[in-house]
């Protein structure tokens, strides 16, 4: 890299604006000890200092490629402040509650080598899931055979959370009828159930 050291800053991006590419890397590397400067300054939530630094140098960059000599600031001024808009815009950014899951979040690979830590027992293959659900669905169609038309309509009320007097409305029954019938079924399903 060729040494820009004997030139300003608002020379030397006067000649980056010319095609100079390599007068960018040269004052990215001089300004970034006030990356880390300001970096040290600021915390970020579910981030760490070389993301601070990242965002301090994307900041930088803005400066060296948005930086207009016609203007009063010089151009430490203005990278200064780039820098920081950049680094605060990425610490408000990871407060907001929207970001809340990913700052909070914990691995596949951490939650499986703590299972127990976490509460979360053991995992059911699809398989067992599969064979649960399909011996669900035979008790409740031996439960079904069992039960009057009269019955299963008491029954998926109830199950839908209706109460006794809610479904005797319903169904323009007595509530008492209700009440037969739900314990009707209490006994048929303790007998499919061998209870």
């Amino acid at each position: 890299m060729k040494n820009y050291d004997a030139y300003s800053d608002e020379e030397l991006l006067e000649m980056l604006r010319n095609g100079e590419s390599s007068v960018a890397e040269y004052l990215m590397e001089k300004y970034k000890p006030l990356v880390r400067k300001r970096a040290r300054a600021l915390y970020l939530a579910g981030g760490d200092h070389e993301d601070l630094l990242q965002e301090g140098m994307l900041g930088l960059y803005k400066a060296v490629r948005e930086y207009q000599p016609e203007r009063e600031a010089s151009f430490l001024t203005f990278a200064g402040l780039c820098i920081s808009r950049q680094m605060y815009s990425a610490v408000l950014s990871a407060q907001r509650k929207k970001h809340h899951p990913l700052n909070t979040s914990i691995s596949l690979n951490e939650l499986e080598e703590n299972q127990e830590e976490y509460n979360l027992g053991t995992a059911e293959s699809p398989e067992a899931i599969l064979l649960d659900q399909e011996a669900a669905e035979n008790l409740k169609s031996r439960i079904s055979e069992n039960l009057s038309p009269f019955e299963k309509k008491v029954l998926d009320l109830y199950l839908s959370g209706l109460d006794y007097l809610q479904i005797a409305e319903r169904l323009g029954k007595p509530a008492k009828s209700i009440d037969n019938a739900l314990q009707r079924i209490r006994a048929k399903v303790n007998r499919t159930l061998g209870v």
